[in-house]
This record gives C-alpha cells, sequence and structure tokens, in this order.
C-alpha cells in the first residue's frame, strides 16, 4: 500500500493542513503555534522546513508529537536566516523557489485539502490549483501592516513611476484611519526594502501581491476585536475571505525558572522590574546602547537589559565597549545585562517584573498582556512599527518611545519618561488610562473560552469550504 492509500484509508474524514513558512524562526514560530492550536482541534498537520530547523521545531510541537514534519533539502545549501546577513536576505528567498519540484511532489503524494504559505512562495498558489489543492496565505503580520503596505491601492497615486519612501509615508487610499497612521521618514525608509527586485526578478511587494491575489484564501493571526477595521479593508481590496486565528495565545510554560534569575527576581517589590529585550535578530549600535542603558539607569528602577551581537562577535567584548563607563559598578545590585538566550516567558511571568521594554513584535505584545507587564514599545522594523501603532494608538495599551522623525534615535530621557508614563505616574493621564485600557485587553487574552473559539471557528470555516 503507497503512503497516499495509507494517508487516506486513516483519515477519510479528517481535515488535512500542509503547513510552509519561510525559514526565519519568526516566521516558524506563528505557523508551529497555529499548528499546535489545530492539531488539538482534530485537525492533521504536516509541517515543511528545512532539516537543519527539525531540530528546534520538534521541541515546540513537544505536546503534540505526532505532527508529521518533513525536511526539504536546499540545492544552495542556504536553511535559515541565522546564517546570512540581512542584505543576504535575497538569497533565502532563492534558496525557497528551488523546492518547487519538492513541494510538487510532496504535495501530489500527501493530497492535503489546504496548504499554508508564506510570504515568500508566490509561485505556490499556482502548482497548489494544478493540484486540486486549496492555498491559504498565512500571513506573520498584522492586518493594519498588511493594509498599509501590500494592497493593490498603494500603487494607485505613483503612475508608472518607481515608489519612494515619500510615497509610503501616506498611508494608501480609502485605509482606515485612526489617530494618524502614516509612516515617519526613517519607518517608511524601512519599507523600502519591499520594492527592491530579488531572486527571479521580483519585488518584494510583487511576491507578496501575487501571492495574495492568486491564493484560495488569507489567514491573519488576528481577530475583528483588535483590528477590524483592517481586516474589513483586506477583504475589500483583494475581494476575497480573511479568516482569523486570534491572537494565538501561547499555553503557559510548564518549566521552572532558574535559581539565578528566581533568586535575583525575588529581591524586588511585585511589578517592579523592568525587563528589556528585542528578540535574537535585533543588533543596536553603541550609541543606542549607550543611551538604553542609560535611560534604563535612570529611571531608579530595576532592570534587566538584553542586548544581543551578530553571531561573530563575542558578546562579553562587545559588551564591555558599548556600555557606558562604570555603567555596572552604578547598577550594581538592581541592574543586569545580559546577552544570549534566556527564559523570557518565565521572567515575564515573575511577579516582580511589571514592565517590559520590546520591539512591538506582536508575539512579545500578547506575552506582556498575559502576563501583565506594562507596554514600552521601541520598534526596530517592519511589521513592528505598525505593532507599535496599533498598540499604542488603536488599543491604547502601551507608550511608544519618542524618537527622532528621520533616523528614528532616541535618547536616554525618551526612554526615561515613557516608562515613568506607564510604571510611576500612578494616578497621572495617560499612563492611568493605558492601564486601565491594558487590564481590559489582558482579560480578553486570558479568556480561554474567547480564545478557544477562535480556533473551533477556524477549523469549522475550513471545513465548509474544503
Amino acid at each position: 500500500m503507497s503512503t497516499t492509500q495509507a494517508v487516506n484509508n486513516n483519515t477519510d474524514n479528517q481535515l488535512h493542513v500542509i503547513m510552509f513558512p519561510f525559514l526565519a524562526f519568526g516566521h516558524i514560530s506563528p505557523f508551529v503555534q497555529l499548528s499546535n492550536k489545530l492539531f488539538s482541534n482534530g485537525v492533521r498537520i504536516t509541517f515543511l522546513s528545512a532539516s537543519s530547523n527539525i531540530h528546534k521545531i520538534k521541541s515546540t510541537f513537544n505536546l503534540n508529537p505526532s505532527i508529521n514534519i518533513i525536511p526539504l533539502q536546499f540545492p544552495n545549501g542556504i536553511t535559515s536566516t541565522a546564517e546570512l546577513p540581512p542584505h543576504l536576505a535575497g538569497n533565502l528567498i532563492h534558496a525557497l523557489d528551488l523546492t518547487q519540484p519538492q513541494f510538487k511532489s510532496i504535495l501530489s503524494e500527501l493530497k492535503p485539502h489546504y496548504v499554508f504559505f508564506d510570504f515568500a512562495q508566490n509561485w505556490l498558489p499556482k502548482l497548489a490549483s494544478q493540484l486540486g489543492v486549496k492555498s491559504v496565505h498565512f500571513s506573520v503580520f498584522s492586518a493594519i501592516s498588511d493594509s498599509y503596505i501590500t494592497v493593490p491601492s498603494r500603487l494607485d497615486d505613483i503612475e508608472g513611476r518607481n515608489i519612494t519612501f515619500e510615497d509610503l509615508k501616506k498611508s494608501p487610499k480609502g485605509f482606515p484611519q485612526k489617530n494618524n497612521t502614516s509612516l515617519k521618514i526613517y519607518e517608511a525608509m524601512d519599507f523600502m526594502f519591499l520594492f527592491r527586485k530579488f531572486g527571479e526578478g521580483l519585488t518584494g511587494y510583487e511576491r507578496v501581491m501575487q501571492s495574495l491575489g492568486e491564493c484560495s484564501y488569507f489567514v491573519f493571526k488576528s481577530c475583528m476585536e483588535i483590528e477590524g477595521p483592517y481586516i474589513d479593508y483586506l477583504e475589500k481590496q483583494f475581494g476575497k475571505q480573511v479568516l482569523l486565528t486570534g491572537p494565538l495565545v501561547l499555553e503557559p510554560s510548564t518549566n521552572v525558572l532558574e535559581e539565578k534569575w528566581l533568586k535575583w527576581l525575588n529581591n524586588f517589590a511585585s511589578k517592579s522590574v523592568i525587563f528589556c529585550s528585542f528578540g535574537s535578530e535585533t543588533f543596536l549600535n553603541d550609541e543606542q546602547i549607550n543611551e538604553l542603558s542609560t535611560g534604563l539607569e535612570l529611571t531608579g528602577l530595576p532592570f534587566i537589559l538584553v542586548l544581543n551581537f551578530p553571531s561573530n562577535l563575542c558578546a562579553e567584548i562587545e559588551l564591555q565597549r558599548a556600555l557606558p563607563e562604570g555603567f555596572m559598578e552604578r547598577v550594581k545590585g538592581r541592574g543586569i545585562v545580559h546577552s544570549g538566550w534566556l527564559q523570557q516567558q518565565l521572567i515575564l511571568k515573575h511577579s516582580s517584573v511589571g514592565c517590559y521594554v520590546c520591539h512591538g513584535g506582536f508575539s512579545s505584545v500578547i506575552e506582556a498582556m498575559v502576563n501583565d507587564c506594562q507596554l514600552v514599545l521601541l520598534p526596530f522594523k517592519g511589521d513592528q512599527f505598525f505593532n507599535s501603532k496599533l498598540v499604542a494608538n488603536d488599543m491604547e495599551a502601551g507608550i511608544e518611545v519618542n524618537r527622532r522623525e528621520e533616523d528614528g534615535y532616541f535618547y536616554k530621557e525618551d526612554i526615561v519618561k515613557a516608562v515613568k508614563v506607564i510604571m510611576v505616574d500612578d494616578e497621572k493621564e495617560p499612563g492611568k488610562s493605558m492601564r486601565e485600557n491594558f487590564k481590559k485587553w489582558r482579560k480578553f487574552m486570558l479568556d480561554k473560552e474567547i480564545q478557544n473559539k477562535f480556533i473551533v471557528d477556524l477549523v469549522a470555516q475550513l471545513k465548509s469550504l474544503a
């Protein structure tokens, strides 16, 4: 009996979804989270990624070990963003393009109902359609981000000329404005990479537009309560249904916080510690490290500052060079500077941690809310800019650090001011109303009935559409 027959005989009535994310772990993680939720609701999952990523992915499927993972071989040997500097990320997209024959073979054999794919595989919807499989573009970005940048209306006013950062500063025609969502110069400049050509001579914008235009449906890691106007706008722009997963709130970790962190955090009062971290792929220059660390020092509050450096640099040497002179002596006992991995979820969960200074990645935002840590947002790239606007302006549940318009530079005073508004000025506006809104959104995130209904409804929709 062939693999296909065995699969079909055993799962006649079971919905089968193939997951095929981009190769960066910031993209893989939401696909893993959604896979776990769908699998727990009776959906059969097959997950595709590079061989080198399989071990890490398996560890995140630990609650659902029977999820099937198929390794893909990459002819050019490139398999993750960790192996490439940002300016060579296009090589990774080309690597994905080279997997088309393997992907076609897998799809032909497994014959799933759906394949959920990422922004880079613009060739996938057509290929899936030829094999009778529905394709679903699963955006790991917020709806506000996609609806501002990658919609047909974005190019309405440029009349055949090349797009400029000045164009991107303005929202597209019909975009649902709330508290002025337009971009600053440094934010608009960051998005210009989407309009450069790489791999098959296409721009990132063209890839995404082809994907969105040719796929069967879109899925967003969001809900109407948070992003209703932007979801409606996307449906109108593309004339197709947007499906929603809800915010994909992580299950609480069953691990225990390491003794060294537990011991240190236990020294401080409830909700008094600042945790500051920007993930493993954000690297600040020396000047900004200086302003950030001095800003945290000047708040007078205890803090953990996580600073990472490109993999070819020695973190210990870099920290010694980048931190202000005498800094570690001055903050001794109330400030820790760390480089590398740490138990972020468990640190945020500790009762003494009350503020999270982060880049505005949506998973980080949800982690902060669930763990009752007030949000100070300092975005550095892409959708982080829009997530921060969404949280600070639409949800009014956090504060964004003030930055210099032309280059995004921030000063120590900007850090101090943002932290004090959200943590210290107890009965003053706007901090008071932000904390009240934060409480409301936290209750929403922690309501298991509501969060589970998002997945139950999504599974029901997928079944009816299949």
